[in-house]
């Protein structure tokens, strides 16, 4: 008897990841101009340059849960095979993802005695998130029981660090993070927010620095504060909304200042880009705090 580690689409992981450690994922829904779409999809890479380019040309973009008939049947589909279920989720303090689905699995543990079932709330995002379903990953490869991995997540979650930025404040503005006023003020000053995930899992604006080239490298300055050393062995994931020149320079800080050699590049998923906006630039990592 074994057991898989579930997440969602909000993880950010990249598609060969996820294949390679079997994860499974429940996709986040999103609408773009009232047209249906889902994150990430068993066997479909999702063309998130595409995606970017319609945030771009101002289409309507909202998002929602992943199905949650879809999900109770990828679930029971892995428990009827004889395995236990570790649920590695979104932040509860950004969606209601966590609840529905921890909720879904309390019904099926009673409809399957004999198997577990364990949820962990990572208070997380984006690759915050994923980085700590990457480690969760690595200690099963290794032989790391569900009570032992889960007990793990738990003791580090608020270890792990976010530090985030983006480029345009109107779409945090459209997403209800600021108001138009400050919205408008940022972009007229060139004013860049620095923000990080609290320890309730909520995006908070901590900093504004003037100017793209000192928020990224605010992003390294913060890590130098708190990475838990040594820095250099750790591994390291940084996202962004359609900006890979910027993702490139701000990995080449890292490297340079932490000598760190493991870091993971990919885009910030639809769900959470729709609402952070082309230009998002984030960076995560484990630290003695959030």
């Amino acid at each position: 008897m074994g057991y898989r580690i579930v997440s969602d689409s909000s993880c950010n992981l990249p598609e060969s990841m996820i294949d390679e450690f079997g994860i499974h994922i429940f996709p986040l829904t999103f609408m773009v101009d009232d047209v249906q779409y889902q994150s990430y999809l068993k066997g479909h890479k999702t063309n998130l340059k595409q995606f970017y380019t319609m945030m771009r040309e101002g289409k309507v973009i909202t998002t929602s849960l992943p199905n949650l008939i879809e999900a109770k049947e990828a679930l029971e589909e892995i428990l009827r095979a004889g395995d236990d279920v570790l649920y590695i989720g979104f932040s509860s303090g950004l969606s209601g993802t966590y609840e529905a689905i921890s909720l879904m699995m309390q019904t099926l543990a009673d409809e399957y005695p004999d198997r577990t079932l364990k949820a962990v709330d990572t208070l997380a995002a984006s690759a915050g998130e994923g980085l700590l379903v990457w480690h969760a990953a690595q200690m099963k490869d290794n032989g790391a029981t569900l009570d032992e991995v889960h007990g793990w997540l738990m003791d580090n979650r608020l270890h792990l660090a976010h530090w985030f930025t983006v480029d345009d404040l109107m779409f945090l503005f459209r997403g209800g993070r600021v108001s138009r006023t400050s919205a408008w003020a940022g972009t007229m000053l060139n004013i860049k927010p620095v923000m990080h995930v609290d320890d309730e899992g909520h995006l908070i604006p901590l900093e504004k620095v003037r100017g793209r080239k000192k928020s990224l490298n605010a992003l390294v300055d913060h890590m130098a504060q708190t990475a838990n050393a040594p820095v250099a062995d750790q591994t390291v994931f940084i996202t962004h909304g359609d900006c890979l020149e910027d993702a490139e320079y701000l990995a080449a800080q890292v490297r340079e200042r932490f000598g760190v050699t493991d870091i993971m590049i990919n885009y910030v998923d639809p769900v959470i880009g729709a609402h952070s906006g082309p230009g998002t630039m984030a960076l995560f990592f484990l630290a003695s705090e959030r």
